[in-house]
Parts: structure tokens; C-alpha cells; sequence
């Protein structure tokens, strides 16, 4: 017996970083936003583990540091063979291994009957439970506390993952050192956007606190933000740690039209969670 189940990457709409948690973590508001780029992941009962990937391979671990693997010991000890069909830019702040991590937790609950709450797979990593989740969410806490938010139609996206990765503990540390006092940012005027589905309202209130870090890093990302603009995108900024950077298009078309200008990948959002 096998169990296949897909589970979304995620871009974030909105996300602030308070201040240093004594478990090294961050307490984050976050608007999670799934999207129509999947990872698929298949397993099946084995006499040990084991991984395999396709699709995206590059920098993928396929041995027990791969968070795939950590995520099938969770729910269970059962070994199990993992095959991952890998479509979401790796190390690219879009929460690839999350989903995979995801994925697996869903599969593998399945297949020997275990249940394992959503909030629980924090453990695993902050963006663990909203791959489970999916559509578009309010995250407090470590992003662990999740607020399904109401949205209305599709939002296009454009993502040009770059080709160098960021380690998301330095990108963290980096704002730490840049910025040692939080600035507090209220969501809900994006929430309020978000239900309206206009992105031309949507557009403005977008906001990544990391991006100050990432570009600090890796400056030569503005040069992508800057294209995207120039494009047509009503915005452009760096997903998550980076370096992947997201724009937001008026429509489908426009988001067809500028990923080929610039090389990037077009999808829309929100999406559905983990699901078989």
C-alpha cells in the first residue's frame, strides 16, 4: 500500500518579526498565503527509511537530514520509503521543506492510523501547520496559531527564485543585528483587502520585515524587485527569508507576461492544504 498526498508552497502576504523568544525562535504575525505549486510526496511501508526526490534535485538532502524524514518518525516509527516530486524552488523562502514535512505528516498518519493536531507539527517548523492548512491565514506566535482568513477570488503571482539560496537562521540573525528594536505593523488592512480580492488594494500593503535582512545579504536582489516593477507587476518584494522574490499581477495574463519577461514562474493563490 502507498498514500500520495500534495501539499502547497506558500508566499507571505505580511509578515513582522518581534523580538528574540528564549527558544531562539521569533514571535511573527504572518499572513500565509498557499499556492498552486505543490509538492508531491508518496509513501510506502519499508524495513527502513529511505528518500528519494524528483523534479527540483538540486541541494535536496536525501538522507535522515531531510526534514521529510524527521516528519515521518513524528507520527510515527514505523519506517517508511519517501519519494518527494519536488516543484517549489529549494532554500527560496517559499516553505518547500515545510510542505514536503507536511505532506508526510498527512501520509503517514494515514497509512497507520495515527491523528496528529495541526498545531503539534510545530515542532517540525514554524510553517508546518499552515502547509497542512492552506488557503490564506493570520499567524501569531511562532506562526503556529493559525486564523483562516476570508478572500475572495484568485490573486496571480509571479516568483523568480534566484540561483544562489539564503539560510533563513542567518537571514533572522542579520535583522536581529540591523534592527534591535521591533517596529510594530497592524495586518488588518491587508485582511480587509484580502476580502475585497482587488489587487490593486491588495498591492500597497504588502510587507515583508525580512527583506531589510535579505537585501542587506544579498543586495543584488533589489535589481529583481526592480525588474518586476518595471514589468507591470503592481509589486514586487522578497518572499519570506529569500531570495525568492514575489509579484503581484493585475491578472493571469499580465502574470503570464511578466514571468516570461523575467524569467520567473506564474501561479495563483490561494490554495488548498495538504490533502491526498
Amino acid at each position: 500500500m502507498s498514500v500520495t498526498v500534495s501539499a502547497p508552497g506558500k508566499i507571505n502576504l505580511f509578515f513582522t518579526v518581534g523580538a528574540k523568544l528564549d527558544d531562539g525562535y521569533h514571535e511573527v504575525v504572518s499572513i500565509y498565503h498557499a499556492l498552486n505549486l505543490r509538492e508531491v510526496v508518496t509513501i510506502k511501508p519499508a524495513h527502513e527509511y529511505s528518500l528519494t526526490v524528483s523534479g527540483i534535485t538540486e541541494g535536496v538532502p536525501t538522507d535522515e537530514s531531510n526534514l521529510a524524514v524527521r516528519a515521518a518518525k513524528f507520527v510515527s516509527r514505523a519506517p517508511v520509503a519517501i519519494h518527494i516530486d519536488k516543484s517549489v524552488p529549494v532554500a527560496g523562502g517559499m516553505g518547500g521543506g515545510s510542505a514536503d514535512a507536511a505532506a508526510v505528516v498527512v501520509a503517514v498518519s494515514k497509512l497507520v492510523g495515527a491523528k496528529v493536531a495541526i498545531s503539534e507539527t510545530v515542532e517540525l517548523g514554524a510553517d508546518v501547520p499552515f502547509a497542512i492548512l492552506g488557503g490564506t491565514a493570520l499567524g501569531t506566535g511562532k506562526g503556529e496559531r493559525l486564523t483562516p482568513l476570508e478572500t475572495k477570488g484568485v490573486l496571480h503571482w509571479v516568483l523568480v527564485p534566484a540561483n544562489f539560496g539564503l539560510s533563513t537562521p542567518e537571514v533572522y540573525r542579520t535583522l536581529d543585528e540591523l534592527r534591535p528594536t521591533p517596529e510594530s505593523r497592524d495586518p488588518m488592512a491587508l485582511v480587509s483587502a484580502l476580502r475585497s480580492g482587488d489587487p490593486e488594494a491588495i498591492a500597497p500593503l504588502l510587507h515583508n520585515d525580512l527583506q531589510q535582512a535579505a537585501l542587506h545579504l544579498r543586495p543584488e536582489l533589489q535589481e529583481t524587485i526592480d525588474a518586476l516593477e518595471t514589468a507591470g507587476a503592481l509589486r514586487a518584494m522578497v518572499s519570506g527569508s529569500g531570495p525568492t522574490i514575489l509579484a503581484l499581477a493585475s491578472n493571469e495574463a499580465d502574470a503570464i507576461r511578466i514571468a516570461e519577461v523575467c524569467r520567473g514562474i506564474a501561479t495563483s493563490g490561494p490554495a488548498e492544504g495538504a490533502q491526498a
